[in-house]
């Protein structure tokens, strides 16, 4: 569909204040032409993350330039393509990491973010993965290194974020540890490629990976918790371990002995993914294809899906993601054809 043929203006959702769920609302927006570089995806499915969470709440702006509707990955068709984009062209199926816009039924994203939809996939599958798989990729594989032979604690490890990160770590044949708030959620991490995970309601984790691992500890952590959680990870991590943060659901002001760092030489490192530069995000797209991405089409990876609303339902799905029992992804619906396999 040519540019010229789209619509003037679309659905998207809107936060009227910050707040609860509840001032998530659908509105009427200018359907966006792409500019040099993008495309246009009319949006089957799109998923929802806790960054999402934050924004409605008031903490985390869109950056620069971004639209101000929440929504960070999207799967659907391309419509339309800016200057300059060789691929993906009008009529293909991908799906694509975005800086907001993602709650609508129209979405621009950089051209070098998208990918095709891994074979066999439903376009709710595919969307519910690149902002997980691009943050653990970067974080994980990127920043701190995780090495063959190695081993990776996964906090949070039924959260969208944790079972993109243990199914990756495991199957590119890393040891990976977890942690999760019920036996049942500890079982599901075991089956997602897990090779301990402990009840942190509980257990003490820390004294049940070093008994694990002979007292050695692991090589990395993943944590999304903060607050008193960096203490005791650090005091599980190996000689040369590296501490990668990615959120601070107990608080991201903390008192550490930094002794333990010196003495096994650890990296204590952090970042975050959504304001960083296009070219940088470009490198993480090619990464997952090569590495990530394979593991989907071997069956080693699947996506894992907890519930799905429709767009107009966001308020619901903001709920649902909250709510303490959620396994997985959290997604909206945008058509019908949210549900199906592309040919």
């Amino acid at each position: 569909m040519p540019a010229a043929a789209l619509p003037e203006t679309m659905t998207a959702i809107a936060i009227t204040r910050p707040g609860g769920p509840e001032v998530l609302v659908p509105a009427e927006r200018p359907v966006p032409r792409p500019g040099p570089g993008q495309i246009l995806i009319a949006v089957a499915a799109a998923g929802v993350n806790r960054p999402d969470v934050f924004q409605r709440l008031g903490f985390y702006p869109p950056p620069r330039g971004a639209p101000d509707t929440p929504g960070l990955e999207v799967a659907g068709r391309v419509v339309a393509a800016g200057d300059g984009v060789a691929w993906p062209a009008p009529g293909e199926a991908v799906t694509a990491l975005v800086a907001g816009g993602g709650y609508a039924e129209y979405c621009l994203a950089d051209a070098c973010h998208a990918l095709p939809l891994p074979a066999g996939l439903s376009f709710l599958e595919a969307a519910s993965l690149p902002e997980t798989v691009f943050t653990v990729w970067s974080n994980v594989f990127g920043r701190a290194g995780l090495k063959d032979g190695e081993s990776l604690l996964v906090h949070g490890g039924t959260s969208g974020i944790g079972v993109s990160a243990i199914q990756m770590a495991a199957g590119l044949g890393r040891t990976v540890f977890a942690t999760a708030g019920s036996e049942e959620k500890c079982r599901f991490c075991r089956a997602l490629g897990a090779s301990r995970a402990i009840d942190y309601t509980r257990g003490d984790y820390v004294a049940e990976i070093l008994e694990a691992t002979g007292g050695r500890g692991v090589d990395v952590v993943l944590d999304m918790v903060g607050g008193d959680y960096i203490a005791r990870n650090i005091a599980l991590l190996a000689p040369e371990g590296r501490h990668v943060s990615i959120a601070f659901l107990k608080g991201s002001k903390v008192e550490i002995d930094l002794l333990p760092v010196m003495v096994k030489r650890l990296t204590l490192t952090g970042s975050t993914l959504r304001a960083r530069e296009s070219a940088f995000k470009a490198e993480i797209a090619s990464s997952v294809a090569a590495h990530v991405w394979p593991l989907l089409a071997g069956g080693r990876m699947r996506a894992v899906i907890d519930s799905t609303f429709p767009l107009a339902e966001a308020a619901a799905a903001h709920a649902r993601i909250e709510a303490p029992d959620h396994v997985g992804k959290v997604m909206l619906a945008v058509t019908a054809e949210a549900d199906s396999r592309p040919a």
